[in-house]
């Protein structure tokens, strides 16, 4: 379904964070002036130290390694040149696991990345896969989204990132590391956003907007059966994001980083890849007013990283220069090979909720329905209970 691209809206935003109308056109403010975001934030991280199957992230990884002891590795980490998978790196390596640092090469590094990325594994001596995702797949993927009039996208990158458990499962590791973290990342609107992780979204997607080149199960995914079946049960493989197990930091993160690392900061929040930082900088906002630094720094705000003043200020403030970011969408459009006059009827037409598209959604509620989800997930719940207690 097509709809309007700028929804006129009563402006609104948030006595706690900084999340407003131009975040999500239908935010809910409570009598306190709190937004729905926040007090989602607050039951997140709630849930999370309630449900956490360990004390804290020396038990955890104590577990891994017992798990995985007659295994050449601990554990498979996708590590990007990013703050958090770094930091993820540098505290699995303090805490001596055996990690297969894997980098999916999706054809968006920047410079700064690919030197952030030799910079951790030489120095903490880590064994790096690098998985280079077929570029005419990827660009052909890519143009797809952006002619699809879907809002979100990242989600070709964010699919192919997927490809890190194929390496995992490839050399038998057991335990998936993610750097995501509930902390510095809990709020992110909803109003624009469809799932990466919808394989078979995507691929229709890929059929109905496309240009049809290539076989497009060769692009790096997870299926609805890898996600259920292949991985948990056939390869026993669990996916963890250990940075939810300790008190963490993003501005400790970059200092650790940048003293022991010689790591370099890229100015926001993903922008290691170039094409997010075009995304984010000027496509979401020329096309949905939607300044995506809104939510990173919520997030931070109500986290205790930063205060709301100090949001207000830098979200008040302009990311990089006007000429910059022109010259990051010339680049960003010539490698995927869109014109400018394409490019501005692109920004121009209206956004779709994807009603259009073929979704896995049908197929989890059909499963749900005779709870095959919940009991394979009851299943791996039981399993880490019953092990972590041996």
């Amino acid at each position: 379904m097509k709809i309007n691209r700028k929804k006129m809206v009563e402006y609104k935003i948030c006595k706690r964070c900084i999340m407003d109308t131009t975040s999500d056109p239908n935010l809910v403010l409570d009598d306190d002036g709190v937004c729905n975001y926040c007090r989602n934030y607050d039951r997140l991280i709630n849930a999370n130290e309630k449900n956490k199957k360990f004390d804290n992230v020396e038990h955890l990884f104590e577990y891994m390694k017992k798990e995985s002891k007659d295994l050449e590795y601990d554990c498979v980490l996708g590590i990007s040149g990013g703050v958090d998978s770094s930091y993820l790196a540098y505290l699995a390596r303090q805490y001596d696991l055996r990690v297969l640092a894997v980098h999916v090469d999706a054809g968006w590094n920047s410079e700064l990345a690919v030197k952030n990325i030799e910079n951790i594994c030489k120095k903490l001596d880590l064994e790096l896969h690098t998985l280079v995702v077929d570029w005419n797949l990827m660009k052909e993927l890519q143009r797809a989204y952006m002619f699809s009039g879907l809002a979100n996208q990242d989600v070709p990158q964010d699919q192919s990132f997927t490809g890190t458990y194929r390496i995992a499962a490839k050399n038998k590791v057991k335990f998936a590391l993610n750097g995501f973290n509930l902390q510095t990342e809990g709020i992110l609107s909803n109003a624009f956003q469809q799932t990466a992780f919808d394989w078979i979204n995507i691929k229709d997607v890929y059929k109905k907007c496309g240009r049809g080149y290539g076989n497009i199960n060769k692009f790096p995914h997870q299926s609805l059966f890898d996600e259920y079946v292949r991985y948990p049960l056939f390869h026993r493989m669990e996916k963890i994001a250990p940075l939810n197990y300790v008190d963490y930091s993003k501005k400790h993160a970059i200092e650790v980083l940048e003293k022991e690392f010689d790591w370099k900061y890229y100015g926001c929040k993903h922008y290691e890849s170039r094409f997010t930082k075009f995304y984010q900088e000027t496509y979401l906002p020329q096309r949905f007013g939607w300044e995506k630094r809104r939510d990173h720094l919520s997030s931070l705000v109500v986290g205790g990283e930063m205060t709301r003043e100090e949001a207000i200020a830098e979200i008040s403030s302009e990311p990089t220069t006007e000429h910059t970011k022109e010259e990051e969408k010339n680049y960003v459009l010539k490698k995927l090979d869109i014109t400018q006059e394409e490019f501005n009827t692109i920004v121009s037409m209206p956004y779709t909720d994807g009603s259009e598209f073929k979704s896995i959604k049908g197929y989890k509620d059909k499963l749900r329905k005779i709870g095959l989800i919940d009991t394979m997930a009851k299943k791996r719940r039981e399993k880490i209970d019953r092990e972590y207690q041996n």
